[in-house]
């Protein structure tokens, strides 16, 4: 067997292998003989069938298959051994004057090669934000806080600050579903006024559109979905079947044992430094996943380098469980090229910095996910074996072994980002950092 690889240009190459009858046919011999001892054919005892019937009867068929096998094997090894960088996978070459009756074969194969290039980290500033939590949001959280901590009181009467539940109803749109809401979440005093006042059994007209100030609020509330949600407008019917006030909880050690059992919180300045750290914890995963996106955005934008696009497109048509068009292909490499991109950036990274993670650190960082749950159960000291235990049959699910090191390796690469790039930092609140990042106003 004789394998060579030739260069069509810097990302094209083409790999022939020729194999010859020496090659297979101690292998194909040795799977006859094997048939021939265990075949059952009338007129013959097991093990007595003329081998010139078996080869007549198999022969073709295992020597394909043999061959198959063998092209398979040399050419991954012959890969394995080059360390050629490939993309996709290797394409076979169709032959018009290829014939299994033949004894030695010549197949080609077309590589897709990976291109090569540099990565220049700093040659340009990226965006990255510094999310603070505002004194606003802290004394939203603290009242959040005492609501949920305080008692129900029952009302006769719906004021603006009750919760009222109720049932909206609308035939025609097959809307029929019970809610609970504060009489303040409305938007607009029309609407307000329409409920102040109401007692139980008390039946209410609404429109709604501009229901709530929230389009997604109103999502919620009367269970449709979130296209209908931004364009609904129709008349409903209320019907209030629940009011009540939540007196708020004194902000007193009694509360503060109730959320921090550790005694760590023992006044009001340190509940608020507590929901600022917090707060601050949460912000800080969603300003490093903007950190991500936007040094992705910066890398794949100023990294210049060519890839094997007919070759990406040809292998694109086959690559799925359904074979693509030609024009598919093309449409699905334009969606593609940009992740392809920064798939190969990273990996250049990764490989320059000896950027990397073992099993042993997946397995903490499965346990450390596992403790924050067992936690959130009353389980606060569980032992180490018990969480080696349930890490590992975590990690033996394929699925979410691949999320976690995704998610470990995205740590890793922002930890190494920020060290070695340039930044233009900006500190903003969370709904400002929110209205700039994903132009959606929470206010």
């Amino acid at each position: 067997m004789n394998i060579t690889k030739e260069n069509v240009d810097a990302l094209n190459a083409v790999v022939k292998v020729d194999i010859v009858a020496d090659d297979y046919k101690e292998k194909v011999t040795k799977i006859l003989n094997d048939y021939r001892k265990t075949a059952n054919i009338p007129g013959f005892r097991k093990g007595n069938v003329p081998m010139g019937m078996v080869k007549k009867q198999y022969g073709k068929s295992v020597m394909i298959d043999e061959v198959n096998k063998l092209l398979q094997e040399s050419l991954n090894k012959f890969l394995v051994e080059e360390k050629l960088d490939i993309l996709g996978n290797p394409l076979p070459k169709v032959n018009e004057n290829f014939s299994w009756d033949s004894e030695q074969f010549s197949f080609e194969f077309e590589l897709g090669l990976a291109p090569e290039f540099d990565v220049d980290l700093k040659s340009k500033k990226v965006k990255q934000y510094n999310i603070v939590a505002t004194d606003e949001l802290i004394e939203k959280e603290v009242e959040n806080i005492q609501s949920r901590y305080g008692n129900v009181i029952t009302q006769e009467v719906a004021e603006e600050h009750s919760n009222v539940t109720g049932t909206f109803v609308n035939e025609e749109k097959e809307i029929n579903k019970k809610a609970t809401f504060l009489v303040n979440d409305l938007k607009g005093k029309k609407n307000e006024k329409k409920l102040i006042g109401t007692k139980v059994g008390d039946v209410v007209e609404l429109e709604t559109k501009k229901l709530f100030a929230d389009d997604h609020k109103l999502e919620q509330i009367l269970g449709v979905s979130h296209d209908e949600a931004h364009d609904l407008d129709v008349k409903v019917t209320f019907t209030v079947e629940e009011i009540n006030v939540t007196e708020k909880a004194e902000l007193d050690q009694e509360l503060f044992e109730k959320l921090f059992a550790d005694g760590s919180v023992k006044t009001v300045t340190d509940l608020k430094d507590k929901i600022k750290e917090d707060a601050e914890k949460q912000f800080q995963q969603q300003a490093d996943q903007q950190l991500l996106n936007s040094v992705t955005e910066t890398l794949v934008e100023n990294t210049k380098f060519d890839l094997p696009k007919e070759f990406l497109q040809k292998w694109l048509q086959t690559a799925g469980e359904k074979q693509l068009t030609a024009e598919e292909a093309v449409a699905e490499y334009e969606k593609s090229e940009k992740g392809l991109r920064y798939q190969l950036i990273e990996g250049k990274i990764m490989k320059d910095n000896d950027i990397k993670l073992d099993y042993a650190e997946l397995t903490d960082y499965a346990k450390g996910f596992i403790r924050i749950q067992m936690a959130q159960f009353g389980n606060a000291n569980p032992e180490e074996k018990e969480l080696d235990e349930i890490a590992g049959r975590i990690l033996s699910n394929q699925d979410e072994a691949r999320r976690l090191q995704e998610q470990l390796m995205s740590q890793k690469l922002v930890t190494f980002f920020k060290g070695n790039m340039k930044f233009d930092t900006k500190e903003v609140s969370y709904e400002d950092f929110i209205k700039e990042v994903y132009n959606v106003d929470k206010k």
